[in-house]
C-alpha cells in the first residue's frame, strides 16, 4: 500500500490534528467523554417504512418493552431507545410514533404476527420498544477517549451488522484490542440488545458505542477529524502489509452485503484478508478480530 499519508513519530499523542491536516476542527480535544443520550433532528427520524426489514426474531427479554403506557413512560424516561415496532396507527399510537419521531427514534410499521412473537405473546397493545442496554455517545466522545488515554484514534465502525451475536463480538474484540470505540448506525443493523451484551461477555460495559444516522457522513466526520478509513472488503490492499501506524477506523460490512458501495468510495483504503481455502471469506467477526488486533498491534510499535 502507498504509504502517502503523514505518519505519526515515536512518542506522538493522540490529538486533533490526526492526519497532518492543520485545517482539522479540534472540538473534541478537551471535551470529556460523558454518557449521553443520542438524538437527532426529528427529519432524520425513522419513519414508517411499510415493512419489517428492520426488526429482529428475538423473543421477549429484558430489554423490550411492550405496551401503550409502558413504551410512553420509556420514552419520558429519556432513556436510549434503538426502535419502536407499531402494528397500525390508532389512538394513543400515534401520539406515541409522534413522540419518538420527535426524539429521532425508528419506528417500523410491522404486523400483529411478529409483534406477538416479540413480546412473546403478552398484550402489546400494538407496540413495543426496544430499549438498549446502555447509553450510546457520540463519535467526538469516542476521539475524546483516545485524546485523553494520549492515544492515537482506534474506531471500529459497523455497516448494517445485523446479528447481535457478531456485534457483541466485535465489541468483545475492540475492547480486548483498546479501542476507543464502536459505531453502528441507527437502521438496518442491530442495537444494544441483551443478546449483544451476553455475546460481548462483558466488554459492552467498558465500550463506548455511538448510534448514527448516516455510515458515509460519518466517515467524512472521522476524516475531517483527522481518522485513516480503512473499508474491509475484497479485491483491497493485503492488511499485513498495510500500514496502520496512524489515527484509524475498521469499517466493517454486513453480514450478507459487505461494506456499500458508497461507505466503501468514501474511505481512504480498502484492506483485504487472504483466503487460502475453498471457502471465500470469513464471518465478519472473525475478520474483525483478525483486522483490529493487526491494526492495534502496529499503533503499539
Amino acid at each position: 500500500m502507498e504509504k502517502e499519508k503523514k505518519q505519526y513519530t515515536k512518542g506522538s499523542k493522540g490529538g486533533g490534528d490526526f492526519r497532518g491536516n492543520s485545517n482539522v476542527k479540534k472540538s473534541f480535544e478537551k471535551k470529556p467523554f460523558e454518557k449521553k443520550r443520542f438524538t437527532e433532528k426529528a427529519s432524520d427520524a425513522g419513519d414508517f417504512d411499510g415493512g419489517n426489514s428492520d426488526v429482529h426474531d428475538e423473543p421477549m427479554s429484558g430489554n423490550i418493552i411492550i405496551g401503550r403506557n409502558a413504551v410512553r413512560e420509556l420514552l419520558k424516561s429519556g432513556a436510549s431507545v434503538d426502535k419502536i415496532l407499531v402494528s397500525g396507527r390508532e389512538g394513543s399510537i400515534v401520539a406515541l410514533v409522534a413522540e419518538a419521531r420527535k426524539a429521532g427514534i425508528p419506528v417500523v410499521n410491522t404486523d400483529q404476527r411478529q409483534l406477538d412473537k416479540v413480546s412473546g405473546g403478552e398484550n402489546h397493545q400494538g407496540i413495543a420498544a426496544y430499549a438498549a442496554e446502555k447509553e450510546y455517545c457520540s463519535v467526538e466522545d469516542i476521539l475524546a477517549i483516545a485524546h485523553e488515554r494520549g492515544e492515537k484514534p482506534l474506531v471500529v465502525v459497523c455497516d448494517s451488522v445485523e446479528d447481535p451475536h457478531n456485534l457483541g463480538a466485535i465489541i468483545r474484540t475492540a475492547e480486548c484490542a483498546g479501542a476507543h470505540g464502536v459505531i453502528i448506525p441507527k437502521r438496518r443493523a442491530c442495537g444494544l440488545t441483551q443478546a449483544v451484551a451476553k455475546a460481548s461477555a462483558g466488554a459492552l460495559v467498558h465500550m463506548a458505542v455511538a448510534k448514527v444516522s448516516n455510515i458515509a457522513s460519518t466517515i467524512d466526520e472521522l476524516k475531517e477529524a483527522g481518522v485513516w478509513c480503512f473499508a474491509a472488503e475484497a479485491g483491497g490492499d493485503l492488511y499485513y502489509e498495510t500500514d496502520f501506524r496512524c489515527a484509524c477506523a475498521i469499517v466493517l460490512g454486513g453480514e450478507d452485503s459487505g461494506v456499500s458501495r458508497l461507505v466503501r468510495e468514501k474511505c481512504d483504503y480498502t484492506v483485504s484478508i487472504p483466503m487460502y481455502g475453498k471457502v471465500n471469506s470469513m464471518n465478519v467477526s472473525a475478520a474483525a478480530a483478525v483486522l483490529i488486533c493487526h491494526a492495534s498491534a502496529m499503533q503499539r510499535k
